[in-house]
């Protein structure tokens, strides 16, 4: 039921980020936690929080005991590759080629990327994810399906048709003149529009040559609004390809940064195969890396060093990175990451780990007074979380003995089995409906 207009109140736990929680902080001054309180919700906003049950005006919801938080933020995922999740296979390159480039290549049909995009984003808001940055494909068709069908949902959408001119099928590559144009008639009818924002979109390095890479390029110079999403340092394989196509440039990294594409709305994904001058460089440009830790274990691409890209002021935010994740739960890629760094000898704190895909993911997009966080003035993308599905995690719940044993025992065990509900704007865009 349309709850469009109304005063909506939701009683719950109420938990997100006043401040970027600490490395190995388990008990963190940036943690909010407002137990059994109503948040309430006014025209698509945050309009405040409190003990005291909302009066008769407001439509009330009583999730008692349940969790509330933000919706997740999503910072790099792959529309058309939903087809493709859980593919057997190899490494990057050849998994690109044997089942990647076939899924994209489909979207030249324009009810079958119609019929993607609404799937994507209705399995997005059942695993609690709310706001995402996306590559569709080279079709400009894939792109005004993902925004229509973006704009219907009312949510927070980054997108930009793939750029690729070389090493690509025929039926995949663009030329300068044509993706130019492409971009611009797109940039015209999405950027900014609704909840939308346009994300110059290169692939990666090697399947752009210098000519579309200046392209992109000039356009981010032109339009400081505009974001930058890729690839960067995903595999060691792929590092060394783009040393043979770059030979002059310092590092990965450096091919884009040669570019103009190496910026503050930057979103770089992976980052693995990064030296401490690449990390310096990304900091100083305010630009983020989008960490994919299911992606990375399932591909084999390598160990992200989080708790070095942190310590050189890089942002971090978290991504599915869907097909080659195995997952679009924000939840499983928190306690994947958790692993990985358990594997470099680190500890990965719910907290730290929340914070990457919530309000740490906003800020990084400059996005923070939107979304991320249940603050006053922010838009209402709210998820709602039982906190434990089964008699092995109700236990472990109930024998928790701090608040963050307690929320990383629900991180690493749930998924999105324990999404209740997901609201975006204030409107109830998921609903969970239990089998009689």
């Amino acid at each position: 039921m349309s709850e469009r207009g109304a005063r909506v109140a939701v009683r719950g736990d109420l938990l997100d980020f006043t401040g970027a929680p600490a490395w190995g902080e388990t008990d963190s001054a940036a943690v909010r936690f407002r137990p059994d309180h109503w948040l309430l919700i006014e025209d698509g906003r945050i309009a405040g929080a409190q003990t005291e049950a909302p009066s008769e005006g407001w439509l009330r919801h009583d999730h008692a005991g349940r969790l509330i938080l933000p919706g997740f933020i999503d910072t790099h995922v792959h529309s058309p590759q939903l087809d493709v999740i859980a593919s057997y296979g190899t490494e990057l390159l050849d998994w690109l080629t044997t089942h990647t480039f076939p899924a994209e290549a489909r979207h030249a049909d324009i009810a079958h990327t119609e019929a993607t995009a609404s799937c994507f984003l209705d399995a997005l808001l059942a695993h609690g994810t709310t706001a995402a940055v996306v590559f569709p494909t080279v079709h400009k068709a894939s792109v005004n399906a993902l925004f229509a069908a973006a704009e219907t949902r009312g949510m927070r959408v980054i997108a930009g048709k793939v750029l690729m001119d070389r090493n690509a099928p025929e039926n995949l590559r663009d030329d300068v003149v044509t993706g130019g144009h492409d971009m611009e008639e797109l940039i015209a009818r999405w950027h900014g529009r609704a909840r939308l924002a346009y994300a110059v979109t290169v692939r990666f390095a090697a399947t752009s040559s210098p000519e579309q890479l200046a392209l992109a390029g000039h356009l981010c110079a032109a339009d400081p609004s505009l974001y930058m999403q890729t690839h960067v340092a995903e595999n060691r394989a792929e590092v060394r390809w783009i040393k043979e196509l770059f030979p002059a440039a310092r590092s990965y990294l450096d091919v884009y940064a040669d570019a103009g594409l190496l910026n503050g709305k930057s979103v770089f994904a992976h980052g693995i195969w990064l030296d401490d001058t690449d990390r310096a460089a990304l900091a100083a440009a305010g630009a983020q890396i989008a960490h994919s830790p299911s992606s990375n274990l399932f591909l084999g691409s390598g160990l992200f060093g989080w708790r070095a890209a942190e310590q050189a002021g890089v942002n971090v935010s978290l991504a599915s990175d869907v097909g080659g994740g195995t997952s679009l739960s924000m939840l499983r890629n928190m306690a994947d990451a958790y692993k990985i760094q358990a594997l470099a000898g680190e500890r990965l704190t719910a907290w730290k780990a929340l914070h990457a895909a919530t309000r740490g993911a906003a800020h990084a997009l400059g996005l923070g007074d939107e979304i991320g966080s249940l603050a006053v003035g922010s838009m209402a993308d709210v998820c709602i979380w039982d906190r434990a599905a089964g008699p092995v995690a109700a236990r472990r719940d109930v024998l928790a003995r701090t608040l963050h044993e307690q929320v990383f025992a629900w991180m690493t065990l749930a998924d999105e089995r324990n999404l209740v509900a997901a609201y975006v704007a204030g409107e109830s865009r998921y609903a969970r409906v239990l089998s009689s």
